[in-house]
């Protein structure tokens, strides 16, 4: 069925409708950073948002506080951008966020079944969110909008908008994997999911795997037709579903590896460890990383290859999250049993083989740990692209470069061919491509590392911002800002 035009009135098929205003971009998401935090150290959304935000952008969702009552949302400013956040009440913190969002939906799209925790009065609390947030935000919207939601949290949000007469141009667009249509089907109420999904004009993913998964599942689940590489047609309604690889700024991150390669923690670092190799993996403390796995291949990799004992420090930097969660608390112990088993049968009094932090690192002082680094270890048992791997090629110096050892099931993968691509369920090919890497050859390592560095100069993340929001303008209507109805 026909819609109403972007920011005009509802029209027949062929018409044009031309905005009142100039186009703002709306961002939404499940957390606003706090306007202060918008630095090198914030890290996630806001780094990778950074070149689409400008000032008259509005930035809309929860603030990670809790509150006994919902309230409208509060106002700030910073450098021109607006930030509209709202808070969530404890019921909604435990159904919304903890319930339905972390327990049941990010397993699932990370393939990971065994963990998934469904409940219904998660699932209510969930929509009845999106609802809220989609009422809260309806007035602040403008003729002209440009709305941009990201991530699992709001899957239902396009369509809540719709529902409150909000005809702005919508994209979508989820960090994470989407899982093959048959593990989808798995989610009870999923088709409500893809449903609100659906009511968005452009629908992004990680890449062409996600892609295709979601179109499956859309086509098999909500009875939308396919037409061509990139578009679907649902109620009379035609969905663009695109590819846009997330990245980084490249340069950015690559001067601000020289400058932190200076700075006391990566000299203290350095000190360290003296001449041995270094291999460094950052993660969040997640089931999705692979650190069991992982650990069990540096094990392996002592074994497999003795001739680098004393030779290399390996150093994991494992930020701790959901600690409120129990699976993620024994995750933690876990981890902590196993990092301290293998030093304690591996370690010497003068050598411990693997070092671990929980506690967060500034992105400055990592960059300057990337750039020390002879091996990146990357190594996720699933995730949507992975920036980390991007940030190590950035970090290091062309002349003598490390190597990256790259999960196959990283989204990064897929444009990443010049890494050592592994399973990392295979501890031992894992093991074998560490001895590998930290005995590659320099011409070797140039080589790989030029291009692994061009490619993730070319997918940056103001390519990724502007070539989504290419899509979303396109979707809004050609250059003039008109929009066709169509039949």
């Amino acid at each position: 069925m026909p819609y109403p035009g972007h920011g005009g009135r509802e029209g027949s098929e062929g018409m044009l409708i031309s905005p009142r205003e100039k186009s703002r971009l709306v961002i939404v998401s499940n957390r606003v950073p706090a306007p202060q935090d918008r630095s090198a150290q914030a890290g996630g959304l806001a780094v990778v948002l950074a070149d689409g935000l400008r000032p008259g952008s509005l930035w809309f969702g929860w603030s990670g506080k809790r509150s006994a009552e919902p309230a409208a949302p509060t106002l700030q400013e910073a450098r021109g951008i607006s930030y509209a956040t709202t808070d969530l009440t404890p019921a909604e913190y435990q159904t919304y966020y903890q319930g339905f969002s972390n327990s049941a939906l990010y397993p699932l799209l990370l393939y990971r079944l065994g963990l998934l925790r469904f409940r219904g009065e998660d699932f209510d609390g969930y929509c009845q969110v999106n609802a809220r947030f989609a009422a809260s935000l309806a007035p602040l919207l403008r003729p002209g909008d440009r709305i941009w939601v990201h991530d699992y949290h709001l899957f239902t949000l396009p369509g809540e908008l719709r529902k409150r007469g909000v005809a702005a141009a919508i994209g979508f667009f989820l960090h994470t994997p989407f899982p093959p249509a048959g593990l989808f089907a798995v989610l009870p109420h999923g088709e409500v999911l893809l449903r609100g999904v659906c009511a968005a004009d452009v629908v992004g993913f990680q890449t062409a795997v996600d892609r295709g998964h979601f179109m499956d599942a859309a086509i098999e689940m909500l009875g939308a037709r396919r037409r061509g590489e990139d578009t679907l047609w649902l109620d009379g309604r035609r969905i663009r579903v695109v590819v846009a690889p997330v990245g980084i700024d490249a340069d950015g991150f690559a001067a601000m590896s020289r400058s932190a390669h200076a700075a006391t923690a990566t000299r203290r670092l350095a000190e360290s460890i003296g001449e041995r190799a270094l291999v460094l993996s950052v993660d969040r403390l997640d089931h999705t990383k692979g650190l069991p796995e992982r650990v069990g291949a540096i094990e392996a990799f002592l074994n497999r290859h003795p001739q680098w004992r004393r030779k290399v420090n390996f150093l994991q930097v494992a930020a701790a999250s959901r600690q409120d969660v129990a699976e993620y608390q024994r995750l933690r112990r876990n981890i902590d049993r196993m990092v301290g088993d293998l030093n304690g049968q591996a370690g010497e009094p003068d050598w411990t083989p693997l070092r671990y932090m929980t506690r967060p690192v500034r992105r400055p002082t990592l960059a300057g740990f990337q750039r020390l680094a002879r091996v990146g270890l990357v190594t996720p048992l699933r995730d949507g692209m992975n920036l980390v791997a991007k940030e190590f090629i950035a970090a290091q110096n062309p002349a003598d470069p490390g190597v990256l050892v790259l999960s196959k099931f990283a989204g990064a993968a897929e444009t990443m061919a010049d890494a050592l691509v592994v399973n990392p369920f295979d501890t031992g090919a894992v093991a074998d491509a560490l001895d590998r890497a930290l005995g590659m050859a320099l011409d070797e390592r140039q080589a790989r590392h030029a291009a692994l560095l061009a490619g993730v100069r070319r997918e940056t993340a103001a390519a990724f911002c502007a070539g989504f929001l290419a899509h979303l303008s396109r979707a809004a209507g050609p250059a003039m800002g008109l929009v066709e109805i169509p039949a």
